[in-house]
């Protein structure tokens, strides 16, 4: 097995199965890690467990042969230009499967086609700490399936694979659905990461209640438009941000998910608030508005929280509660 980035999921999901016996290889970029992963091996910290798995790492130009599983775990804006590079050493007959946020099975299938792409929705938490170290800090859901929802062997062997990480993984016939189910709650971390607060803190808070179910809404009417079911997880309840839902309970769900875990913040926050590096908001939030656009359906919130990002990440604007105070507005 490939797995191509060894980021926070990528990492944690590569240590877990190197430890369980697979025979895994990673692959990243940034050259530091690779160095220190197979010096030291790669370290697992964090509340839900602690170890040092060796597990054998190499930067992307030092790949050779192929194999029969790739997981992707790339942030989605480099998943062209990693598909590209991963798409030589791909095995005929084998797949790469999505372990990212957004559609990005679409992107992949773009190089390597649709027959060879399998789908998948994490939200577990988790952080790149530096090299050689990532915290494991929340079980969240692990869903896989495949895009046409059909029952494969190769869809089996996946799930049974990733239950040595999460044993709660399970397989899905909707897997689209659990994608757009992340869209929907990715819009309200990408509202939380406005602020310089917790998740849990800002949903909680009363003063954007209103704005933030209103942006929930607005993914899930594109969904609805294109005859999407969106699953829900974790707290997160489609049902509720759908036109006439009351999505009070669900938002009280989703804070006490969040108050469980050890990850205070999203990973949209810590790339702008200490990587200071481009988030995936264009990746993610970026087809939801085509989509929109496409569907009829305005989605002015969306298009509004993806242009404040921006501005963030170029240093224009600061976190700050203000900015939901000016989105609801």
């Amino acid at each position: 097995m490939l797995v191509w980035g060894a980021g926070a999921i990528g990492g944690t999901v590569a240590a877990y199965l190197a430890r369980t016996g697979e025979d895994v290889l990673l692959v990243d970029s940034a050259r530091d890690h690779v160095e220190a992963i197979n010096a030291g091996g790669l370290a697992i910290e964090g509340p839900i467990e602690t170890f040092s798995a060796t597990v054998p790492a190499v930067t992307p130009d030092a790949v050779r042969g192929t194999y029969d599983r790739i997981l992707l775990c790339v942030k989605a804006q480099h998943t062209a230009a990693a598909t590209a590079q991963l798409a030589p050493h791909l095995a005929a007959g084998g797949y790469v499967a999505s372990f990212q946020n957004g559609l990005n099975e679409y992107v992949i299938a773009e190089t390597v086609g649709m027959a060879r792409v399998v789908g998948a929705f994490l939200n577990f938490g988790a952080d790149y700490l530096g090299p050689g170290r990532i915290t494991y800090s929340g079980r969240g859901a692990v869903v896989l399936g495949e895009l046409d929802g059909a029952t494969t062997p190769r869809l089996t062997e996946l799930h049974a694979l990733m239950r040595k990480f999460e044993p709660d993984a399970i397989a899905t016939d909707n897997i689209v659905g659990y994608l757009w189910g992340k869209l929907g709650y990715g819009a309200l971390l990408f509202g939380t990461a406005l602020t310089d607060d917790g998740i849990a803190d800002v949903l909680a808070d009363p003063r954007h209640r209103r704005v933030l179910v209103a942006l929930g809404r607005e993914v899930m009417a594109v969904a609805a438009a294109q005859g999407i079911r969106p699953q829900g997880f974790n707290g997160f309840d489609p049902s509720s941000f759908a036109a006439g839902g009351d999505a009070e309970a669900s938002m009280a769900n989703m804070v006490a998910f969040n108050r469980r875990s050890a990850k205070t913040h999203s990973g949209i926050w810590r790339d702008l608030a200490i990587r200071h590096r481009e988030t995936e908001v264009e990746a993610q939030l970026g087809p939801v508005a085509a989509a929109g656009r496409a569907a009829g359906v305005p989605t002015p919130l969306v298009e509004r929280v993806t242009a404040m990002i921006h501005e963030i990440e170029r240093g224009r604007r600061r976190l700050a509660r203000e900015n939901l105070d000016e989105l609801g507005a």
